[in-house]
């Protein structure tokens, strides 16, 4: 759970999570084939020292200080895969088009929800989808997101996107000091 987010189970990135946990076989059986197939995601997506991670959030940091930022809906996945391919390429690869398109699916429906258009707050929902798993809005592990999302101080939409932001970015920081404290 905290490497893919509480909800990896049905997360789109991770198919192979859910057929294993509801496979057959013995339990320790299915634990020892997720284990093994957590260690080849972590060889292929996050690589040795996490330098595929570190590059990744770095490029997520790089590419919020662009502005204005503007996605039309009618070209919004292929401006998606886009932004992600070049973001994270790795997991881009390991994720797949079926699976990001999925996961890119889900982004836009929950900043829908939310009152964001097809902007930053589209960008940015999937973006925090991609890194912190597709349940991040309502993950206990990231309880900042929630708090921002239903905060009833914050009356409008565009405000309340620019606050998720703000936070997701303060995050990002403190992530990557820490990353270069240890690396």
């Amino acid at each position: 759970m905290r490497l893919f987010g509480s909800y990896f189970d049905t997360d789109p990135q991770y198919p192979w999570a859910a057929e294993i946990l509801a496979g057959p076989g013995p339990q320790l059986q299915r634990a020892q084939l997720l284990y093994r197939m957590t260690l080849d995601y972590r060889q292929q997506v996050a690589g040795c020292d996490d330098i595929h991670t570190r590059g990744a959030l770095r490029n997520i940091w790089f590419f919020s200080q662009q502005s204005p930022l503007s996605l039309p809906t009618e070209h919004l996945m292929p401006a998606m895969l886009q932004i992600v391919g070049r973001l994270y390429p790795e997991k881009a690869a390991y994720v797949g088009d079926d699976g990001l398109e999925a996961l890119i699916r889900e982004g836009a429906a929950e900043a829908g929800r939310q009152g964001f258009g097809a902007d930053r707050g589209v960008v940015l929902v999937v973006l925090l989808m991609l890194t912190l798993g597709h349940g991040c809005c309502d993950d206990p592990l990231f309880p900042w997101i929630a708090r921002t999302l239903t905060d009833q101080t914050i009356a409008d939409a565009g405000t309340r996107a620019r606050r998720l932001e703000t936070m997701a970015l303060s995050s990002l920081d403190q992530v990557l000091l820490h990353l270069e404290q240890v690396g």
